[in-house]
C-alpha cells in the first residue's frame, strides 16, 4: 500500500475534526487521481453535476469510461473472469464500474475510478478508490467480531456432531417414528373392528331378539370400550417414553440453542456497530452514519451492500481529498446476471434502493441537475380519439405519457378523460400502457361497461398486438417467451426475472422485417406484466435484443420504439366485435 493510501485509510477512520486536519496535508493529486490520456481540448464543462438516477453521460465522463475500459482490456494487475468467454455457464461475475470526473486544487481535470463491491476477491486496488468502509481490513473491529462469531459457529458444529448428542437425538427420533407407526396401526385396526361391529349389529338385529339380542349387543359395546382403552394406553405409553427421551435430549439441545442465541446477538451487535461507524460525508464534510441515513426509509435500516456501490465510493474519496466533482457515469462490464438485464459496456444510473438515501446526503450543497422524472412528460401533448360511442372511447396515447396519475405527476390519460367526460362514472381507464409506450388505450364511460370490459381483459379475451423495433438482428422467425417477472426491490421500477417469486409472463412474437441492423417485431402478450415486452425483448433468455430507445434495459434514444397498434374486443352493450388499429410514428 502506498503512503497516500495509508494516509487516506487513516483519514476515513478518524473523527470529523481530525479528518479535516488530515485533508489539509493530502497532496493535490492523490494516488487514485488519473489525468486524461486523451485530449479534452474543446470539451465544455457541464453547468451542473448530473442527476445520478437518470442521466445522459457527459462527454468527459464518456471519455473517462473509455479509458477505464481500455485498462480493463489490457491490465495485468489482477485476474477476474467477467464471464464474457463463449460457453461460460458458471457464476455470473460481471461488475458495475464508475468514473467521476474531478478537478484538483491546481485546476487540472482528471477522473477517479471505482467498482461496485469487491473485485477479484479484494477491496483494495491501485486503479480504484478504496471502499468507504473496508470490512476486509484484518485488524478492524469487523474482522475481530467475525472471528468470535465463527468460533461460536465452530462450537455449535462440534456439539451437533458429538456422539452423546447424536445418540440422544437418534433415540428420540426413532421413538417418535415407532410411536407414529404403532399408533397408526392401532387406529387402523380399531377402525376396521368398528366397521365389523356395525355389520354384526345389523346382522344381530335381523337374526336375534329379546334377551339374546341384548346380550350380543352388550358384548359388542364392551369390545368397543376395550379397543378404545387399548389405544389410550398405547398413546400414554409412548407419551411417557418420548417425554423421558425429550428431557435427555433437551439437555444437549439447550446448550446448542444458547450458543445460537449468543451468535445471533453478537451478529446484531456487530451489524449495529457497522451502522454506527460506517460514515458518509458530503461536500462540507458533514458526516452521517449509514444507520442514520436509512433510519427514515421504509425498512428503517440499511439494505445489504449499502454504500459499497461505485457512486458513494467515488464521491467519498473526492470530498476527503478536496477534489471537485464535475460529472459521473457508471457502466456494466461483463456477462449479465441471469435475473437482470445488464448489457456489456452500457451506461446505467445509480440504483435507488441502496444509493438514493446515501447520495441524497452526499450531494447536499452541490449544484445538481433537476430530477427529470419530476417534469411532466405529457406537457404539450394531445390525446387522439380513435373511436368513440356512448359507452366506450379508444385513444392513441403518445409516448412518455402516463396512463394514470403518478406519485409526483397528476397529468395522465385518466385525468384528461375525466376533464373531457365529467359525467362519466367508474374508473374510466380499463387497462394501462407503460409511460414510454405509445398506442391504443381503451376507456369506459360507465362503471358497468368498465367492469364488463375488465372481465374480458382478465379472461384474456381481448386481442392485442404491439409493434417494436429491436436493436440487432433476431435470427429466428417466431416463438414464445415464458419468463416470470417481479419488481427489482433494489432498483424500482426495473423488473427482473424470478422463478421463485415472479408472476407468470408469456409473450408470443414474430419477426416482420430485418433491415439495416434492426428487427421489426410483432408482440402478442398473453399476460400483462409491468415492462413485460421490454424485459422479454432484452433479456438473454428472451430475444436478447433490447427495444430501440429503452432507457432501462437498452440504450436511450429519442423515444421507446414500442407501440400498441391493434386491439380487438367484444362490445359489452351491442355485442359487436370492435377492432381498432393505428400505425406507429417511428416506422
Amino acid at each position: 500500500m502506498t503512503s497516500n493510501e495509508t494516509l487516506l485509510n487513516t483519514t476515513l477512520s478518524l473523527p470529523l475534526q481530525k479528518r479535516c486536519a488530515v485533508s489539509e496535508i493530502l497532496p493535490s493529486n492523490p494516488s487514485h487521481f488519473c489525468l486524461f490520456q486523451s485530449s479534452i481540448e474543446g470539451i465544455t464543462l457541464p453547468e451542473k453535476f448530473n442527476y445520478p438516477f437518470y442521466y445522459e453521460p457527459h462527454e468527459l465522463a464518456k471519455l473517462a469510461a473509455k479509458e477505464l475500459q481500455n485498462y480493463l482490456h489490457t491490465q495485468t494487475d489482477w485476474e477476474h473472469d467477467f464471464g464474457m468467454e463463449i460457453g461460460n455457464d458458471g457464476e455470473i461475475i460481471g461488475k458495475m464500474f464508475g468514473v467521476l470526473v474531478v478537478r484538483n486544487q491546481l485546476g487540472e481535470l482528471g477522473y477517479l475510478c471505482a467498482v461496485s463491491g469487491r473485485l477479484a476477491g479484494q477491496n483494495q486496488h491501485t486503479k480504484f478508490v478504496p471502499p468507504v468502509f473496508d470490512i476486509l481490513e484484518e485488524d478492524g473491529f469487523f474482522r475481530r467480531g467475525e472471528k468470535l462469531i465463527m468460533a461460536i459457529t465452530h462450537r455449535i458444529t462440534e456439539k451437533e456432531n458429538h456422539p452423546d448428542y447424536l445418540f440422544a437425538k437418534g433415540q428420540l427420533e426413532e421413538a417418535k417414528l415407532q410411536a407414529e407407526k404403532e399408533l397408526t396401526a392401532c387406529s387402523e385396526h380399531n377402525k376396521w373392528q368398528k366397521e365389523q361391529r356395525h355389520r354384526k349389529r345389523r346382522e344381530f338385529q335381523n337374526e336375534l331378539s329379546g334377551q339374546e339380542l341384548s346380550e350380543a349387543l352388550l358384548l359388542l359395546d364392551k369390545e368397543s370400550i376395550a379397543h378404545h382403552y387399548q389405544l389410550k394406553q398405547l398413546r400414554k405409553k409412548w407419551q411417557e417414553t418420548i417425554g423421558h427421551l425429550s428431557i435427555d435430549f433437551s439437555k444437549y439441545q439447550k446448550e446448542i440453542d444458547d450458543l445460537k442465541e449468543e451468535r445471533k446477538n453478537r451478529s446484531m451487535v456487530l451489524q449495529n456497530e457497522i451502522f454506527d461507524q460506517y460514515y458518509f460525508v458530503n461536500r462540507a464534510l458533514e458526516q452521517k452514519s449509514v444507520g442514520e441515513i436509512f433510519k427514515h426509509t421504509i425498512e428503517g435500516r440499511p439494505k445489504a451492500g449499502a454504500g459499497d456501490c461505485a457512486a458513494p465510493k467515488l464521491l467519498q474519496y473526492s470530498f476527503l481529498n478536496q477534489l471537485e466533482p464535475i460529472a459521473m457515469a457508471e457502466f456494466w462490464w461483463g456477462q449479465s446476471p441471469k435475473t437482470e438485464v445488464r448489457i456489456h459496456g452500457h451506461f446505467y444510473p445509480a440504483c435507488r434502493g441502496k444509493c438514493e438515501p446515501i447520495l441524497g446526503h452526499m450531494l447536499q450543497g452541490m449544484s445538481v441537475d433537476e430530477n427529470p422524472m419530476l417534469q411532466n412528460p405529457a406537457e404539450g401533448k394531445e390525446l387522439e380519439i380513435i373511436w368513440e360511442d356512448d359507452y366506450i372511447v379508444i385513444v392513441n396515447k403518445p409516448a412518455e405519457f402516463l396512463s394514470v396519475p403518478g406519485k409526483k405527476i397528476d397529468d395522465s390519460v385518466l385525468t384528461r378523460l375525466r376533464e373531457r367526460y365529467p359525467e362519466a362514472t367508474g374508473p374510466l381507464v380499463v387497462h394501462r400502457l407503460d409511460m414510454s409506450t405509445s398506442g391504443l388505450l381503451v376507456a369506459a364511460k360507465s362503471l358497468e361497461v368498465y367492469k364488463a370490459l375488465q372481465s374480458q381483459f382478465i379472461g384474456r379475451e381481448v386481442k392485442k398486438r404491439y409493434v417494436a423495433m429491436l436493436e440487432g438482428i433476431v435470427e429466428e422467425d417466431e416463438g414464445w417467451i415464458d419468463l416470470p417477472l417481479r419488481v427489482d426491490l433494489e432498483d424500482r421500477p426495473r423488473q427482473m426475472v424470478c422463478y421463485t417469486y415472479g408472476k407468470p409472463a408469456k409473450t408470443k412474437w414474430e419477426v416482420k422485417e430485418r433491415k439495416d441492423g434492426f428487427t421489426k417485431v410483432y408482440f402478442y402478450p398473453h399476460t400483462g406484466r409491468t415492462h413485460q415486452l421490454r424485459v422479454h425483448a432484452a433479456h438473454a433468455m428472451g430475444l436478447n435484443h433490447p427495444i430501440v430507445g429503452d432507457d432501462l434495459y437498452g440504450k436511450r434514444s429519442t423515444r421507446l420504439h414500442l407501440h400498441a397498434e391493434r386491439i380487438e374486443f367484444r362490445h359489452p352493450i351491442t355485442d359487436e366485435w370492435i377492432k381498432a388499429e393505428i400505425p406507429a410514428d417511428f416506422l
